[in-house]
């Protein structure tokens, strides 16, 4: 078989194709080995630079935020739900992310994280921007500059 048809079957069959929007996919508490702060590192095939980190971020509460730094911060908020009796990490933009853990080892998006006290510098920040977000759209005020963006971005660690 051709590998564009092994590829047109794989996206046929992924998850992605069937959770139509972000607010569909229902936000689950993930277990407790899942939670807390993970890192690569590393050089790693996933990443855009070997001197990039990817961080992922996972509540109790099933939030998440995928941080990845290179000359620039790109965080992305998710959720955590199950999706045909896996885990998996759905982002705002509706990418789905298997969740595997093996060992001490998390499998994610074609990285290998482990479990850190806290995220980098760079990432809290980038936490602290989007909690500060929630907030703002939870008491109904409007962002300060007006604008909205539909991921958080920030140069060189900077709002």
């Amino acid at each position: 078989m051709k590998k564009w048809m092994l590829t047109a079957v794989a996206i046929a069959l992924s998850g992605c194709a069937q959770i139509p929007n972000y607010q569909s996919a229902v936000k689950t508490p993930p277990p407790a080995s899942l939670v807390g702060n993970w890192q690569t590192f590393g050089p790693q095939k996933g990443l855009v630079s070997k001197e990039a980190t990817a961080s992922l971020i996972i509540t109790a509460q099933g939030d998440t935020l995928d941080c990845r730094q290179w000359q620039r911060v790109i965080a992305k908020p998710g959720k955590i739900t199950q999706f045909s009796g896996d885990w998996v990490n759905v982002n705002n933009e509706v990418r789905v992310m298997p969740l595997e853990l093996e060992g001490d080892k998390l499998h994610y998006d074609k990285l290998v994280l482990q479990k850190v006290q806290q995220p980098t510098a760079e990432c809290q920040q980038a936490l602290k921007h989007e909690n500060d977000s929630v907030q703002e759209k939870k008491s109904g005020k409007a962002p300060g500059s007006g604008k909205t963006h539909h991921k958080s971005t920030m140069k060189a660690g900077k709002l």
